[in-house]
């Protein structure tokens, strides 16, 4: 036996639903929101690494797979991308502004277990002004929303609908 190949994790090829055939107008809403959020004044680098962060929280390999993918291609470099994860013990790789960005993301993204504090938003705020901030927490919205299509439907990387 080959003892570096991982046994099966009884992931499908296929996904549970296809969601996007299911129900197309829940499908064109979540489109429309992400037009939106593609449309944002928030620079293209730091959006990526807000999608990536809370998809890793989420456990959306779909996402985490495109969003990747989308970063490398807007520049971002491997060592940011692979310290994402633990960005709070390596904060010489990234900026102020994307500190505050990943803080707001994890904050919102595990609402049930956290508070969002007058300091916490004060700290974002700092970084970011009332249409930035406005369009930060649309684009965690959106990518949470995702996420959980994808993980609740149990959507493979790079499936195509």
């Amino acid at each position: 036996m080959n003892t570096t190949t991982l046994p099966s994790t009884n992931s499908a090829a296929e996904p549970r639903l296809n969601f996007p055939k299911a129900a197309p107008a829940v499908f064109a809403a979540m489109l429309a929101a992400q037009q939106t959020v593609n449309q944002s004044d928030i620079e293209r680098p730091l959006m990526e690494l807000v999608k990536i962060r809370a998809s890793q929280i989420n456990g959306c390999a779909f996402c985490l797979d495109m969003h990747f993918r989308d970063a490398k291609k807007a520049g971002e470099t491997d060592e940011r991308l692979y310290l994402l994860n633990a960005w709070q013990d390596a904060p010489h790789y990234y900026t102020e502004r994307e500190r505050a960005a990943l803080r707001w993301t994890e904050a919102l993204t595990r609402l049930s277990s956290t508070h969002i504090s007058e300091e916490l938003f004060d700290q974002v705020r700092a970084h970011f002004n009332e249409a930035e901030l406005t369009q930060l927490t649309l684009a965690i919205v959106v990518i949470n929303g995702w996420n959980r299509f994808n993980v609740g439907f149990n959507i493979p990387p790079r499936f195509a609908f």
